[in-house]
Order: structure tokens, then C-alpha cells, then sequence
């Protein structure tokens, strides 16, 4: 019992925190909509304080909407089985395979070569690294996986706890190269064909980001490096060649790299193959279970497939249809919608400022499954580019650099003793203003000339 009440007091906690929401909401709002606004307050609360599973909690919304009359069962369960889930299951797949044959040391090592036996070189080398493979894997995998790489380069403290950050802020960069990347991106998609905007093709995904991303590991790399550049890193390098397993791996995702490109419309002169891109990652996953491949096995492997994610994917997708069915989206709008006599650079400014610090102290996935509907309305109400504005909200959620709390790689770094918060929040305070400047900058210059 001694043991259950610091569970029980995050648990107190979430419920407290719910009832004043609501309260307060309730003199302002419906008592439906204030409702939901409480019970999102519990569920966030929940999820940062970590009072029950992730996934518990994500499941929450089944019982809680139908109980306080937000969402009817069958619309609240319908967006577990939304079709980006399955997309991220497929991902997911290939993550566990290539973890298990061990082709993600022979990719690092490969990167690592590129570079030189310097301090700068390794954190340039492990950015890129970490962010090239978090753009197809989850970047909490990318993370835990390479994380034990960075802490034997060096013994040298101060150097392992440049190399951990470089790892953890690379994996968040690069979640925004891919749709696939990071769970915010997943949800963008899903709100977008829910509204029936034409959703953004992987291929044009990549090109957008891809800037944005290059720019950013340069200055991770720089202001991760400041002052230690120049000290000589002594690293083995590895000679062992891929093995079978490894190159059926790499096969079948030079396969899936070619199918995407293939299928990703290029307008006026291509229009695609047409298949859907869900359809095409878990094949490629499923693939990974069957003859000749045959590199994982579900008895043994399927423990490994994040379903706890998959759920929070379900509970984001069930606050952002709540928030429309509710009407609180466009209650927020209308409270927002003086925001829109600001020019359309500061408004963006604002909005990326707003929700990169917001995410600093609340999970990125909640926060997007909030924010969207809300930016979507304002949007649509003032008659500014709807996808442009929900692009730059969902690339500053994954952007944030402060605290342990911001991102699964945040904590997974914290989590090696190599780093303090104090260290974290000095880096990361000088990313996070460079990062909204950088996204702004590519939303004006680049992006609304695709969207």
C-alpha cells in the first residue's frame, strides 16, 4: 500500500487539476465543452506526471467521452483504427528489424567514417546520424538505440554529455524530415484528410523539410561543440561486413525508399501510382514476418511493437474530433480570431513561439491534437493558408530542446546520467529561439509556395 500512494497522489493530482479546469471552463463555455476541457486536462496531466501507463490513459477517452456526453462510443472508438496508425505500425516493423539484425550500428559507423576524430566531428557525425535514421524510425527508438554509442566514444564527462544531447536533438530534428518521423506529423495527416485537405505526399513531405532539418543540424552541431572543437576523439572503427539479415533488411528499405518515390504524385508531369501510403509501410512491415525474409517473428517479437503509442495516436485523434464535434474548436477560434489583424509573419511567429514553449511542459501529441483544430478554425475563418499555419504548429511541437519533459529523446538523454537539466535547459533555450526563427523563415520563403 506505502508503495501505491506516490501512484495514487499523480492519479489525486490529474483529478484536482480536471475539476478546476472544468470549473473554470464551465463559466465560460458549455458544460459539454467544459467537460471535455477537463477531462483533456486529466488526460495531460495523466501523461506528464505518468500516474497510470501511457497506455491506460490513452484509452481513457472510450469511457470518459461517451460518460460525459462529448463523443458517442462508436465515434470515439472509430479513431483507434484511423488509417495513420497503421502506417506508423508498418514503421514500427521496420524499426524492430533493424534493430534486431543490427544494421543501425553498421549505418552509424558508416556516417561516423564521414567525419573527422574530432569532438565537432563526432556530434556533427552523431546528429546526422540520429536524425537520418529517426526520419524513418520512431525518434524514441533512434534514441535508445544509438544512446549507448555516445557514452563509450569518450570518457570524458563533459564530452558525453555533448554526445548525448547531439543524439537526443538529432532524433527530434530529423522526426520532421518523414510524415513517419514523429507522432505530432502522423496527426497533422489524420486531421488533414479528416477536414479534406489534400494530404501532403511523402516525397513532398521530405523536400519541405529537408532544409529546415540540414540548417538545424548545422547549429545543434555548432552550439553543441562550442569549446571543445578541436579535442581529438581516439574511436575503433568497424570493419565486419553486413550480414544476411542485414542486407535483407536494407533491401526492403531501398525498396520501400523506391516504391514511395514511384508512388508520390509529381504534378502536372506524374500523378502517381496511387496506392495508399499506409498500405504500403505495413506491407513492407508484414513482409518482414514471411518467406524468404522470415526477421521476425511474432511469438518473439510482437512485445516489441509500441501498441501504447498506437493508443496515444487513438486518444489524440479522439481530442481533435471531440474538439470539432463540441464546437470548442470554434469557441477558441472566435477567442483567437483578433490574433488575425496581426500581420501574417507575426501571427506565424506567434503561433510557433506559442507552441514550441507550450510542449516544454506537456506531451508534444497532446498539445497537436489541441492546437490543430483550433489553428484549422482560425484558418478557416480569416481565410489564411490553413495548411501552412497547422505545418508550423506541428514541426515547433517536436521542436523543443529545454526540459526532460519536452520529448521521449529529452528524457531518454536525462535518463543516461550524463546530463543535468540545468545543461539542458541552457542548450535548449538557444535551439528552441533559433528553431522558431528557422521555421518561420522556411514557412515564408519556401512552404507556402507547396502548400
Amino acid at each position: 500500500m506505502i508503495k501505491q500512494l506516490p501512484q495514487l497522489k499523480k492519479i489525486g493530482l490529474g483529478l484536482l487539476i480536471g475539476f478546476f479546469i472544468f470549473g473554470l471552463s464551465f463559466l465560460v463555455f458549455t458544460p459539454v465543452q467544459a467537460a471535455l476541457l477537463g477531462v483533456i486536462a486529466l488526460l495531460v496531466t495523466l501523461w506528464t506526471n505518468e500516474g497510470l501507463p501511457l497506455a491506460i490513459v490513452s484509452l481513457l477517452p472510450i469511457i470518459l467521452f461517451p460518460a460525459f456526453s462529448i463523443l458517442p462510443t462508436k465515434l470515439t472508438t472509430i479513431n483507434y483504427a484511423h488509417p495513420i496508425i497503421y502506417l506508423f505500425m508498418g514503421g514500427f516493423m521496420l524499426a524492430i528489424a533493424v534493430e534486431k539484425s543490427g544494421l543501425h550500428t553498421w549505418i552509424a559507423d558508416k556516417i561516423l567514417n564521414i567525419f573527422p576524430n574530432t569532438a565537432r566531428g563526432i556530434i556533427i557525425s552523431l546528429a546526422l546520424t540520429s536524425g537520418l535514421l529517426s526520419a524513418i524510425l520512431s525518434n524514441t527508438t533512434t534514441t535508445l538505440l544509438l544512446i549507448s554509442i555516445a557514452l563509450f566514444i569518450s570518457d570524458e564527462p563533459k564530452l558525453k554529455m555533448r554526445f548525448a544531447l547531439a543524439i537526443a536533438y538529432g532524433a527530434s530534428v530529423g522526426g520532421i524530415m518523414t510524415p513517419i518521423g514523429t507522432p505530432p506529423n502522423m496527426i497533422l495527416l489524420g486531421i488533414m484528410d479528416e477536414k479534406g485537405i489534400e494530404m501532403i505526399p511523402f516525397v513532398q513531405w521530405m523536400w519541405m523539410m529537408a532544409p529546415l532539418a540540414f540548417l538545424m543540424f548545422i547549429v545543434i552541431s555548432l552550439v553543441l561543440s562550442y569549446g571543445v572543437g578541436n579535442v581529438k576523439i581516439a574511436r575503433k572503427k568497424n570493419k565486419q561486413l553486413l550480414n544476411s539479415d542485414q542486407k535483407k533488411v536494407l533491401g526492403i528499405l531501398a525498396a520501400l525508399i523506391v516504391l514511395l518515390l514511384i508512388n508520390a504524385p509529381i504534378k502536372p508531369y506524374w500523378n502517381g501510382l496511387g496506392l495508399s501510403e499506409p498500405l504500403i509501410l505495413l506491407s513492407a512491415g508484414l513482409l518482414l514476418f514471411m518467406p524468404p525474409f522470415n526477421l521476425l517473428d511474432w511469438n518473439t517479437d510482437k512485445n516489441k511493437i509500441p501498441f501504447n503509442i498506437m493508443f496515444l495516436f487513438g486518444a489524440g485523434f479522439a481530442i481533435a474530433k471531440a474538439f470539432s464535434a463540441t464546437g470548442l474548436a470554434n469557441e477558441f477560434a472566435l477567442y483567437l480570431v483578433d490574433l488575425t489583424i496581426l500581420p501574417s509573419l507575426l501571427l506565424l511567429i506567434v503561433v510557433a513561439t506559442l507552441i514550441t514553449f507550450t510542449t516544454e511542459i506537456t506531451s508534444n501529441t497532446a498539445l497537436i491534437s489541441i492546437m490543430l483544430p483550433i489553428i484549422y478554425s482560425v484558418a478557416e475563418k480569416t481565410g489564411i493558408n490553413t495548411s501552412l499555419f497547422m505545418m508550423v504548429g506541428t514541426i515547433c511541437a517536436s521542436y523543443a530542446f529545454m526540459l526532460p519533459i519536452a520529448t521521449p529523446p529529452n528524457a531518454i538523454a536525462m535518463s543516461s546520467g550524463v546530463v543535468d537539466v540545468k545543461t539542458m535547459i541552457k542548450y535548449g533555450l538557444i535551439l528552441n529561439i533559433i528553431g522558431i526563427i528557422l521555421i518561420v523563415m522556411m514557412a515564408s520563403l519556401f512552404w507556402q509556395h507547396l502548400l
